[in-house]
């Protein structure tokens, strides 16, 4: 083979691959400095009811600061606030907060530095007899629903005996004085990231700086009906001026959540304006098992967005709102249609979701999606070029070869 074809077989494959890796993306480079702390400016003599607290989460950035708050003072709540300044800090007055005397107890200073503040609030866990096996909620008869769990009436762990600051995490853990969580309790992860990067159990999903994440999972809590199956509720509140939708995005590629192809997003974006400020995102799926496995996954579905009439008990959502916010709700419901597995079987289920500012993430191509495109479209421009050059290079030496006429 010439030199000039090589050259030119080399040449293809490297545009080739250097397209494909265009899917692949640069990686997000983005890092915050995080720092945490437990009930932020509290000094004695005020103390917290006990199993009380409040969990604060800096991201400290270039020219701006993240600020999340987890709180479990009625249903339990995770405050996001971004602002444009690297001095924003949270104060909070105490006495108030604990007594619920005032609006505008917590806030996010100075506050014309606020530039953005969303909060996701989980409020109600709902069971239903599922007889027809439909795993719908808004198929089943009223009749067959039990009286919700109010999440706001809850005995919630000390934060600080979960509290990991070098991990970034913190463990909350609750239930009723009730026969049903005897043995059982419905549990919250947060966990805080200062780069992008990806959870080792599945979902996997994709985070970067500017995200946080919520793992929920229901254990061992006592059914009351032979084919219970349950649906989460949660509540979004945030600033006026910003509408709330839920998209629903494809992929071709399963490789972090095996069998999951679709990604679903509640995104807020400025009235009459383009742009996502921010978001809650999720994969459709939920595991029946503390160590997710394929055989353990089943689908989750979705409600549509409703309005609601008021905010959540949540005193942290209640000390930080004080102009009329917006309050829309949504129910996560587990299981899929003529399932025969129900949660007595294993009485166990957990999903996860990401709650973050700007875009959301999204799953770029893996590395095996690469190989295969890169394969897939060089492959045969190689042999159409091979061919060609080929072709060519016969054509010139029988034309070389000939007999030449004699002048």
């Amino acid at each position: 083979m010439s030199t000039f074809t090589a050259n030119l077989i080399f040449s293809v494959l490297f545009v080739v691959f250097g397209a494909t890796r265009g899917f692949l993306g640069n990686g997000d480079k983005f890092r915050r400095k995080v720092s945490v702390e437990l009930n932020p400016g509290l000094t004695p003599p005020w103390v917290l009811p006990p199993g009380v607290g409040l969990v604060h989460v800096r991201g400290l950035g270039l020219n701006d600061t993240l600020h999340f708050l987890l709180c479990n003072a009625g249903a339990p709540a995770l405050l996001m606030v971004h602002t444009n300044s690297t001095q924003s800090v949270v104060q909070v007055d105490w006495p108030s907060f604990i007594n619920r005397s005032s609006a505008g107890s917590l806030k996010v200073e100075p506050q014309s530095s606020v530039q953005y503040s969303s909060a996701l609030v989980f409020t109600r866990v709902w069971e239903y007899d599922d007889v027809n096996n439909t795993a719908d909620p808004q198929q089943t008869a009223e009749s067959s629903f039990y009286p919700p769990y109010e999440l706001q009436n809850f005995l919630w762990s000390d934060l600080n005996e979960t509290l990991d600051q070098s991990g970034l995490t913190v463990k909350l853990c609750g239930g009723e004085r009730t026969e049903s969580f005897l043995n059982g309790s419905l549990c919250l992860q947060f966990s805080a990231f200062e780069s992008v990067g990806r959870d080792q159990p599945w979902p996997s999903l994709h985070h970067n700086a500017n995200s946080s994440q919520l793992h929920v999972w229901l254990n061992g809590v006592t059914p009351r009906g032979n084919h219970s199956r349950f649906a989460l509720e949660f509540q979004s509140v945030g600033d006026s001026g910003f509408q709330g939708r839920v998209d629903v995005h494809s992929s071709i590629d399963d490789e972090y959540t095996p069998s999951i192809f679709k990604v679903s997003q509640w995104v807020s974006s400025p009235v009459n304006q383009s742009g996502v400020w921010g978001y809650n995102q999720w994969k459709p799926v939920a595991y029946r098992k503390a160590v997710p496995v394929f055989e353990d996954a089943t689908p989750c579905k979705h409600s549509q967005l409703v309005s609601m009439k008021r905010i959540p008990q949540s005193r942290l959502v209640q000390a930080y709102f004080t102009e009329h916010p917006q309050t829309h709700g949504l129910n996560i419901s587990f299981g899929i249609d003529k399932d025969p597995v129900f949660y007595s079987d294993t009485k166990y289920i957990s999903w996860t979701v990401l709650v973050g500012m700007g875009e959301p993430p999204a799953d770029s191509f893996s590395t095996l999606i690469i190989i295969i495109i890169t394969v897939g479209l060089g492959t045969p421009l190689v042999i159409i070029i091979v061919g060609g050059v080929f072709v060519w290079i016969r054509k010139r030496r029988s034309h070389s070869s000939g007999y030449e006429p004699i002048n």
